[in-house]
């Protein structure tokens, strides 16, 4: 009989880059991670003129903007020093992103910019989210496509059979290794917002799955973690408390 480890949590399905914040991402087969989180991962932001950040609220350092979800972002040949590509929402590469998203927008102060002084992060380096908590929010909002690019998490993390929803509130406090080198710290979830609701590419506007997280967990899903130590992530890789 072969017996499961205990710090066994699951194996890394799925990972996600966003180099431009608020944009549709990149899957990748795998990933450098440092301090800051995956190598890229949100070093561009859509900035207006008063410093604010593109996204789906409005807060003290971010600009709603809506639609910017239907685009997407990627690094050409996954190469970061040479900055992002922006796709159009029908997936053609534009020529210059900045232009693009003007005309898009409709706004003439706004730039494709990358990271300075103000992290271009909502909160923590790195987003974990489950399957056992996807499956969750499905069958609680059935009739209304969902996927893990409603929550835009770095690492899907395929669950053993039976692991309950939210099981991410149990690792907060704990560090994981994953792979070879790289090891996190689990701290804490994220706060959802209108996001989660927002159209995306072939994804609906739905304000039931917000609802629904607000009713079930108080706004709140996922597994925030900062970098203990830097390393690879690969798909397949294991998640195991260190």
């Amino acid at each position: 009989m072969i017996r499961r480890s205990t710090s066994m949590l699951g194996t890394i399905e799925r990972i996600w880059r966003y180099p431009i914040k608020s944009t549709g991402g990149e899957l990748l087969d795998e990933a450098a991670v440092d301090a800051r989180g995956l190598v890229g991962d949100r070093l561009y932001a859509v900035r207006d003129a008063e410093g604010k950040f593109g996204s789906g609220k409005n807060t003290r350092r971010f600009r709603r903007m809506p639609g910017l979800l239907r685009l997407r972002s990627r690094y050409p040949g996954g190469v970061v020093p040479k900055g992002p590509e922006l796709l159009a929402p029908d997936g053609v590469p534009v020529p210059d992103p900045t232009v693009y998203v003007r005309r898009y927008l409709g706004r003439s102060d706004v730039e494709v910019a990358r990271e300075d002084t103000v992290s271009h992060f909502d909160q923590l380096p790195l987003s974990l989210l489950t399957t056992a908590t996807l499956d969750w929010v499905r069958a609680a909002v059935p009739g209304v496509p969902v996927d893990e690019r409603r929550f835009r998490p770095n690492l899907l993390v395929r669950t053993p059979p039976g692991t309950p929803a939210f099981v991410e509130d149990e690792w907060f406090g704990s560090t994981a290794r994953i792979g070879d080198t790289l090891r996190i710290r689990f701290e804490r979830s994220s706060e959802r917002c209108v996001m989660t609701n927002e159209a995306q590419q072939d994804l609906p506007h739905s304000p039931l799955i917000l609802r629904a997280i607000a009713q079930a967990h108080d706004m709140r899903l996922d597994a925030l973690a900062t970098v203990a130590q830097p390393g690879c992530v690969r798909l397949g890789d294991t998640l195991e408390l260190a």
